[in-house]
Protein backbone atom coordinates (compact mmCIF):
# COMPACT_ATOMS: atom_id res chain seq x y z
CA UNK A 1 0.00 0.00 0.00
CA UNK A 2 1.21 3.27 -1.16
CA UNK A 3 2.53 6.00 1.98
CA UNK A 4 0.24 9.16 1.35
CA UNK A 5 2.42 12.21 2.18
CA UNK A 6 0.86 16.30 2.51
CA UNK A 7 3.09 18.85 1.88
CA UNK A 8 2.35 22.68 2.63
CA UNK A 9 4.43 25.11 0.23
CA UNK A 10 4.63 22.14 -2.46
CA UNK A 11 4.58 25.02 -5.03
CA UNK A 12 8.10 26.60 -3.76
CA UNK A 13 11.60 25.71 -4.64
CA UNK A 14 11.74 22.68 -1.42
CA UNK A 15 7.92 21.12 -2.10
CA UNK A 16 8.49 20.95 -6.10
CA UNK A 17 12.04 18.87 -5.50
CA UNK A 18 10.32 16.96 -2.30
CA UNK A 19 7.13 15.78 -4.38
CA UNK A 20 9.62 14.34 -7.00
CA UNK A 21 11.76 12.56 -4.91
CA UNK A 22 8.49 11.43 -2.91
CA UNK A 23 6.84 10.49 -6.14
CA UNK A 24 10.03 8.80 -7.30
CA UNK A 25 9.52 6.25 -4.34
CA UNK A 26 6.08 5.73 -5.04
CA UNK A 27 4.13 7.91 -2.58
CA UNK A 28 1.04 9.43 -3.26
CA UNK A 29 1.06 12.73 -2.86
CA UNK A 30 -0.98 15.65 -1.89
CA UNK A 31 0.14 19.33 -1.47
CA UNK A 32 -2.06 22.48 0.71
CA UNK A 33 -2.05 25.06 -1.82
CA UNK A 34 -3.90 28.91 -2.06
CA UNK A 35 -7.02 28.82 -4.51
CA UNK A 36 -5.46 31.72 -6.41
CA UNK A 37 -2.63 29.69 -7.73
CA UNK A 38 -5.24 27.45 -9.01
CA UNK A 39 -6.41 29.88 -11.19
CA UNK A 40 -2.93 30.95 -12.37
CA UNK A 41 -1.32 27.71 -12.97
CA UNK A 42 1.24 29.29 -15.55
CA UNK A 43 2.50 31.50 -12.94
CA UNK A 44 2.54 29.92 -9.94
CA UNK A 45 3.01 26.05 -10.46
CA UNK A 46 5.37 26.48 -12.66
CA UNK A 47 7.70 24.28 -10.49
CA UNK A 48 5.39 21.73 -10.47
CA UNK A 49 4.30 21.51 -14.50
CA UNK A 50 5.87 17.65 -14.77
CA UNK A 51 4.46 16.37 -12.04
CA UNK A 52 0.98 17.93 -11.92
CA UNK A 53 -0.99 15.25 -13.22
CA UNK A 54 0.99 12.51 -10.39
CA UNK A 55 -0.14 14.38 -7.54
CA UNK A 56 -3.52 16.12 -5.84
CA UNK A 57 -3.52 19.96 -4.82
CA UNK A 58 -6.11 21.12 -2.33
CA UNK A 59 -7.23 24.62 -2.43
CA UNK A 60 -6.63 25.59 1.69
CA UNK A 61 -4.31 28.09 3.62
CA UNK A 62 -2.69 27.36 6.57
CA UNK A 63 -4.57 30.24 8.28
CA UNK A 64 -7.37 28.56 8.30
CA UNK A 65 -7.14 25.70 10.87
CA UNK A 66 -10.86 24.66 10.35
CA UNK A 67 -9.74 24.25 6.26
CA UNK A 68 -6.57 22.30 7.22
CA UNK A 69 -8.18 19.91 9.47
CA UNK A 70 -10.95 19.31 6.70
CA UNK A 71 -7.55 18.25 4.71
CA UNK A 72 -6.35 15.97 7.17
CA UNK A 73 -9.11 14.33 7.44
CA UNK A 74 -9.59 13.82 3.62
CA UNK A 75 -5.88 12.80 3.04
CA UNK A 76 -5.32 10.91 5.97
CA UNK A 77 -1.16 11.04 5.25
CA UNK A 78 1.55 9.32 6.94
CA UNK A 79 3.64 11.77 6.78
CA UNK A 80 3.30 15.86 6.70
CA UNK A 81 5.88 18.20 5.83
CA UNK A 82 5.26 21.62 6.71
CA UNK A 83 7.01 23.92 4.05
CA UNK A 84 5.14 26.84 4.09
CA UNK A 85 6.05 30.07 5.17
CA UNK A 86 6.63 33.92 4.64
CA UNK A 87 10.47 32.73 3.85
CA UNK A 88 11.80 35.61 2.52
CA UNK A 89 14.29 36.84 5.48
CA UNK A 90 14.13 40.93 3.82
CA UNK A 91 10.73 41.33 3.33
CA UNK A 92 10.05 40.15 6.86
CA UNK A 93 11.34 43.52 7.97
CA UNK A 94 8.69 44.91 5.80
CA UNK A 95 5.61 43.40 7.15
CA UNK A 96 6.83 41.73 10.47
CA UNK A 97 2.85 40.93 11.53
CA UNK A 98 1.85 39.03 8.52
CA UNK A 99 5.43 37.42 8.42
CA UNK A 100 4.76 36.07 12.64
CA UNK A 101 1.19 35.43 11.97
CA UNK A 102 1.15 33.02 8.71
CA UNK A 103 4.82 31.49 9.96
CA UNK A 104 3.27 30.62 14.28
CA UNK A 105 0.33 30.29 13.26
CA UNK A 106 0.04 28.06 10.26
CA UNK A 107 2.64 25.67 12.23
CA UNK A 108 0.23 25.51 14.92
CA UNK A 109 -2.60 24.92 13.03
CA UNK A 110 -0.53 22.15 10.73
CA UNK A 111 0.51 20.53 14.30
CA UNK A 112 -2.74 20.74 16.16
CA UNK A 113 -4.05 18.90 13.44
CA UNK A 114 -1.77 16.28 12.97
CA UNK A 115 -2.19 15.55 16.76
CA UNK A 116 -5.50 14.34 15.90
CA UNK A 117 -3.98 11.88 13.79
CA UNK A 118 -1.20 10.60 16.34
CA UNK A 119 -2.68 7.04 16.29
CA UNK A 120 -2.43 6.53 12.97
CA UNK A 121 1.45 6.89 13.29
CA UNK A 122 1.01 10.10 11.74
CA UNK A 123 4.64 11.44 11.20
CA UNK A 124 5.48 15.46 10.84
CA UNK A 125 8.25 17.61 9.50
CA UNK A 126 9.02 21.46 10.44
CA UNK A 127 11.27 23.40 7.72
CA UNK A 128 12.84 25.03 10.44
CA UNK A 129 15.92 27.43 9.58
CA UNK A 130 19.66 28.50 9.83
CA UNK A 131 18.19 32.05 10.46
CA UNK A 132 17.42 31.37 13.89
CA UNK A 133 21.18 31.28 14.91
CA UNK A 134 21.01 34.73 13.80
CA UNK A 135 23.74 36.32 15.88
CA UNK A 136 25.93 33.37 16.11
CA UNK A 137 27.50 32.12 19.83
CA UNK A 138 29.65 29.45 18.06
CA UNK A 139 30.82 28.44 14.79
CA UNK A 140 29.98 26.02 13.36
CA UNK A 141 26.24 25.77 14.25
CA UNK A 142 24.57 22.59 15.49
CA UNK A 143 21.88 21.07 17.70
CA UNK A 144 22.60 22.44 20.89
CA UNK A 145 24.09 26.13 19.61
CA UNK A 146 21.83 28.87 21.37
CA UNK A 147 19.24 30.64 18.94
CA UNK A 148 19.37 34.34 18.67
CA UNK A 149 17.31 35.51 15.63
CA UNK A 150 17.93 38.61 13.76
CA UNK A 151 14.75 39.18 12.30
CA UNK A 152 10.98 38.42 12.48
CA UNK A 153 11.51 35.80 10.24
CA UNK A 154 13.85 33.84 12.67
CA UNK A 155 11.56 34.28 15.27
CA UNK A 156 8.83 33.02 13.66
CA UNK A 157 11.41 29.92 13.27
CA UNK A 158 12.14 29.31 16.75
CA UNK A 159 8.70 29.78 18.09
CA UNK A 160 7.89 26.77 15.01
CA UNK A 161 10.82 24.90 16.45
CA UNK A 162 9.63 25.09 20.18
CA UNK A 163 6.18 24.21 18.93
CA UNK A 164 6.98 21.07 16.99
CA UNK A 165 9.47 19.77 20.14
CA UNK A 166 6.80 20.67 22.69
CA UNK A 167 4.14 18.45 20.33
CA UNK A 168 6.51 15.85 20.24
CA UNK A 169 6.74 15.57 24.12
CA UNK A 170 3.94 16.90 25.06
CA UNK A 171 1.78 14.22 22.69
CA UNK A 172 4.30 12.04 21.44
CA UNK A 173 3.79 13.24 18.14
CA UNK A 174 6.56 12.05 16.11
CA UNK A 175 7.61 15.38 15.03
CA UNK A 176 11.29 16.59 13.52
CA UNK A 177 12.60 20.14 12.96
CA UNK A 178 15.15 20.20 10.19
CA UNK A 179 17.41 23.22 11.03
CA UNK A 180 17.92 23.49 6.86
CA UNK A 181 21.63 26.24 6.39
CA UNK A 182 21.00 27.86 2.75
CA UNK A 183 19.75 25.74 0.00
CA UNK A 184 19.36 26.90 -3.38
CA UNK A 185 18.58 26.14 -7.08
CA UNK A 186 17.11 26.80 -10.80
CA UNK A 187 13.68 27.25 -8.80
CA UNK A 188 14.45 29.64 -6.09
CA UNK A 189 12.80 32.63 -6.23
CA UNK A 190 13.92 35.56 -7.35
CA UNK A 191 14.20 37.84 -4.56
CA UNK A 192 16.64 35.94 -2.90
CA UNK A 193 20.11 36.79 -3.44
CA UNK A 194 21.35 34.12 -5.15
CA UNK A 195 19.04 33.59 -8.25
CA UNK A 196 19.15 37.70 -8.23
CA UNK A 197 22.91 36.71 -9.06
CA UNK A 198 22.38 34.08 -11.39
CA UNK A 199 19.86 35.71 -13.28
CA UNK A 200 21.36 38.79 -13.41
CA UNK A 201 24.49 37.63 -14.71
CA UNK A 202 23.03 35.67 -17.41
CA UNK A 203 21.07 38.76 -18.02
CA UNK A 204 24.05 41.12 -18.45
CA UNK A 205 25.87 38.29 -20.83
CA UNK A 206 23.05 38.71 -23.48
CA UNK A 207 23.22 42.59 -22.97
CA UNK A 208 19.47 43.06 -21.39
CA UNK A 209 21.07 44.43 -17.86
CA UNK A 210 23.50 46.49 -17.37
CA UNK A 211 24.30 46.68 -13.21
CA UNK A 212 23.58 44.30 -10.48
CA UNK A 213 22.85 45.98 -7.18
CA UNK A 214 23.44 43.91 -4.08
CA UNK A 215 23.65 45.31 -0.55
CA UNK A 216 26.42 43.78 2.20
CA UNK A 217 28.20 41.02 -0.28
CA UNK A 218 30.84 40.28 2.77
CA UNK A 219 27.88 37.75 4.89
CA UNK A 220 29.14 33.87 4.56
CA UNK A 221 26.66 31.11 4.24
CA UNK A 222 26.48 27.56 3.94
CA UNK A 223 24.54 27.16 0.87
CA UNK A 224 23.83 23.67 -0.68
CA UNK A 225 21.70 22.63 -3.40
CA UNK A 226 17.98 21.78 -2.42
CA UNK A 227 17.66 18.18 -4.32
CA UNK A 228 19.88 17.27 -1.50
CA UNK A 229 18.27 19.10 1.37
CA UNK A 230 14.83 17.67 0.63
CA UNK A 231 16.31 14.28 0.84
CA UNK A 232 17.65 14.97 4.30
CA UNK A 233 13.85 16.19 5.14
CA UNK A 234 12.40 12.29 4.17
CA UNK A 235 15.20 10.80 6.02
CA UNK A 236 14.08 12.55 9.10
CA UNK A 237 10.32 11.10 9.06
CA UNK A 238 12.10 7.15 8.05
CA UNK A 239 13.95 7.03 11.76
CA UNK A 240 12.11 5.39 14.39
CA UNK A 241 12.83 8.02 17.09
CA UNK A 242 11.77 11.94 16.07
CA UNK A 243 14.76 14.69 16.52
CA UNK A 244 15.91 17.69 15.72
CA UNK A 245 18.63 17.82 12.89
CA UNK A 246 20.95 20.70 11.38
CA UNK A 247 21.54 20.19 7.51
CA UNK A 248 24.48 21.93 5.84
CA UNK A 249 27.51 21.76 3.70
CA UNK A 250 29.97 22.91 6.51
CA UNK A 251 31.69 25.04 4.01
CA UNK A 252 31.17 28.83 3.59
CA UNK A 253 31.28 31.32 1.13
CA UNK A 254 30.38 34.57 0.90
CA UNK A 255 27.88 36.21 -1.14
CA UNK A 256 30.76 37.96 -3.04
CA UNK A 257 31.98 34.69 -3.57
CA UNK A 258 29.09 33.22 -5.06
CA UNK A 259 28.71 36.66 -7.61
CA UNK A 260 32.51 36.33 -8.61
CA UNK A 261 31.94 32.26 -9.45
CA UNK A 262 28.47 33.22 -11.11
CA UNK A 263 30.08 36.13 -13.59
CA UNK A 264 33.34 33.64 -14.23
CA UNK A 265 31.03 31.36 -15.72
CA UNK A 266 30.15 33.36 -18.32
CA UNK A 267 33.36 34.83 -18.89
CA UNK A 268 32.56 38.03 -17.11
CA UNK A 269 34.77 39.78 -13.99
CA UNK A 270 31.81 40.49 -11.16
CA UNK A 271 33.90 43.78 -10.20
CA UNK A 272 32.59 45.79 -13.58
CA UNK A 273 28.82 44.99 -12.74
CA UNK A 274 28.13 44.79 -9.18
CA UNK A 275 26.92 48.00 -7.42
CA UNK A 276 26.57 48.41 -3.31
CA UNK A 277 23.41 49.40 -2.33
CA UNK A 278 23.11 50.75 0.82
CA UNK A 279 18.96 50.16 1.17
CA UNK A 280 19.53 46.51 0.39
CA UNK A 281 21.34 45.62 4.11
CA UNK A 282 19.09 44.65 6.57
CA UNK A 283 18.61 46.56 9.72
CA UNK A 284 19.95 43.33 11.35
CA UNK A 285 22.21 41.80 9.82
CA UNK A 286 23.31 38.07 10.23
CA UNK A 287 27.34 37.93 8.85
CA UNK A 288 28.10 33.98 9.37
CA UNK A 289 26.23 30.32 9.48
CA UNK A 290 28.04 27.78 8.67
CA UNK A 291 26.25 24.30 9.77
CA UNK A 292 27.62 21.13 11.62
CA UNK A 293 25.58 18.63 10.40
CA UNK A 294 27.67 15.51 12.24
CA UNK A 295 24.42 14.45 13.63
CA UNK A 296 22.97 13.92 10.59
CA UNK A 297 25.59 12.25 8.72
CA UNK A 298 26.05 9.76 11.75
CA UNK A 299 22.38 9.27 12.14
CA UNK A 300 20.63 9.89 8.66
CA UNK A 301 23.73 8.68 7.05
CA UNK A 302 23.13 12.19 4.82
CA UNK A 303 25.46 14.01 2.77
CA UNK A 304 25.54 16.62 0.22
CA UNK A 305 26.37 15.47 -3.28
CA UNK A 306 25.91 18.43 -5.06
CA UNK A 307 29.22 21.07 -4.58
CA UNK A 308 29.21 24.83 -4.20
CA UNK A 309 30.53 25.53 -7.77
CA UNK A 310 28.09 22.76 -9.74
CA UNK A 311 25.25 24.48 -7.97
CA UNK A 312 26.37 28.15 -9.03
CA UNK A 313 26.84 26.42 -12.76
CA UNK A 314 23.89 24.68 -12.50
CA UNK A 315 21.74 27.88 -11.43
CA UNK A 316 23.70 30.36 -14.13
CA UNK A 317 22.94 27.58 -16.89
CA UNK A 318 19.24 27.23 -16.32
CA UNK A 319 19.00 31.35 -16.52
CA UNK A 320 21.06 31.62 -19.54
CA UNK A 321 18.70 29.14 -21.30
CA UNK A 322 15.90 31.08 -19.75
CA UNK A 323 17.21 34.34 -20.13
CA UNK A 324 13.91 35.32 -21.88
CA UNK A 325 11.77 34.34 -19.05
CA UNK A 326 13.47 36.14 -16.55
Amino acid sequence: MKKVALITGITGQDGSYLSELLLSKGYEVHGIVRRVALENETRRLWRLRKILDDITLHPGSVDSYARLFNIFQKVKPDEVYHLSAQSYVGYSFEDEFSTLNTNINGTHYMLSSAKEFIDKNIRFYFAASSEMFGKVHETPQNENTVFHPRSSYGISKVTGYYLTKNYREAYKLHASNGILFNHESPRRGFEFVTRKISSSAARIKKGLQKKLKLGNIKSMRDWGHAKDYVEAMWMMLQQNKPGDYVIGSGNKYSVEDFAKKAFEHVGLNYKDYIVLDKNLIRPAEVDVLIADSSKAKKVLKWEPKISFDDLVIDMVEHDLKNVDQI
